[in-house]
C-alpha cells in the first residue's frame, strides 16, 4: 500500500546527490516516442528580453500546465510526459520551456555537466515567463509538474512564480537557498519513492521534510510515498527503462505510475478547471 508521510525539519544537499550514480558505460541510441506528437515549438520572452525555446501540445483555450525537464534536458521522456498530460481527459496544454537553451545530456557525465551549469534563478524566470505565455494564450488556469530537478523547480515555483494555480512535483525538493516550501502559495502535490537514495533531495526524509514545510505554509498539499519504487519511477518508455537500468536503477510497476498519474490528474483536474 501506498503510505502517507509526516515530519520533522528539513535537511537540504549541500552537494548533488545526483553524482552517486555512476556514468553509463557507454552511449545509446535514444528514439522518441512523443516524435510524431503534434508539438508546436515556439519562443519566449522573459521580462528581461532574454528569449528561450519551448514545445506545446494541446488544445489552443484547454487549461495549461508548464512541464518541466530532468536533468537531461529535453529528450524524448519529458517529452512523452507532456503529451500524455495533454491528452488527459481534461485535455490541458502542455507547455515545456527549454531550460538547457537546446543542449541535452546522453550520458549521466554530459547531464551533470548540464545540471551542474543550470542557472536556477534564471530557470524560475524561464517558469514565470511560461506561465505568463500561457495565461496570454488562452488558459485561464496554470498549473507547473516537473521530474527530478524540474519536480524542485516546480515547488519553487509554488514559492517564487505568480499566478500559478497548482503544482506537482516529482521526486525533487528545491533547495533552502532557491526556495522555501514553508512559503508556498499555490497547492502542491509531491510524489516519491519509497528506495529513492539521493539523500536530502528526493529521499523519504526530504519527503517527510517536504510535507512539515507544506504544512506551515497553509495551502493544500500531499505528499505520496510509494513502496519498492526508486528515483524517476515515472519514466516507462522502452528507452527510459533501458536508461534506467543502464544506471542501476531497477524496473518499477506500472501500477504506481498509473497511480501517480491518476493523483495527478485528479489535482490539476480539481485546481485548473474554470
Amino acid at each position: 500500500m501506498l503510505r502517507f508521510v509526516t515530519s520533522s525539519a528539513p535537511k537540504f544537499f549541500a552537494t548533488n546527490p545526483l553524482r552517486t550514480i555512476s556514468p553509463f558505460a557507454s552511449r545509446f541510441p535514444v528514439r522518441s516516442m512523443a516524435d510524431s506528437a503534434p508539438f508546436n515549438k515556439i519562443q519566449i520572452q522573459r521580462d528581461d528580453n532574454t528569449t528561450f525555446d519551448a514545445y506545446v501540445i494541446g488544445k489552443q483555450d484547454a487549461p495549461g500546465i508548464v512541464v518541466l525537464q530532468e536533468w537531461w534536458g529535453v529528450d524524448f521522456e519529458i517529452k512523452n510526459h507532456a503529451a500524455l498530460i495533454s491528452q488527459l481527459s481534461l485535455g490541458f496544454k502542455a507547455l515545456i520551456p527549454d531550460l538547457y537553451r537546446g543542449k541535452v545530456g546522453l550520458d549521466v557525465a554530459e547531464a551533470q555537466h548540464l545540471f551542474d551549469g543550470l542557472d536556477w534563478p534564471g530557470a524560475v524566470k524561464d517558469i514565470h515567463a511560461s506561465v505568463d505565455w500561457l495565461k496570454s494564450n488562452g488558459s485561464k488556469k496554470v498549473g507547473v509538474t516537473g521530474f527530478c530537478m524540474g519536480g524542485a523547480l516546480a515547488i519553487a515555483s509554488s514559492v517564487l512564480v505568480p499566478h500559478v494555480d497548482a503544482v506537482v512535483a516529482f521526486y525533487g525538493v528545491p533547495s533552502s537557498e532557491l526556495a522555501d516550501p514553508a512559503k508556498a502559495k499555490a497547492p502542491v502535490q509531491a510524489h516519491f519513492g519509497e528506495l529513492d537514495n539521493f539523500v536530502g533531495f528526493s529521499d523519504v526524509t526530504a519527503a517527510k521534510a517536504l510535507e512539515e514545510k507544506l504544512k506551515a505554509s497553509g495551502v493544500p498539499n500531499e505528499v505520496y510515498i510509494y513502496p519498492g519504487n526508486t528515483h524517476a519511477f515515472m519514466n516507462r518508455s522502452p528507452e527510459g527503462i533501458t536508461r534506467r537500468k543502464n544506471m542501476g536503477l531497477p524496473d518499477e510497476d506500472e501500477a504506481s505510475v498509473q497511480l501517480a498519474w491518476s493523483r495527478f490528474q485528479s489535482w490539476m483536474t480539481k485546481y485548473l478547471s474554470s
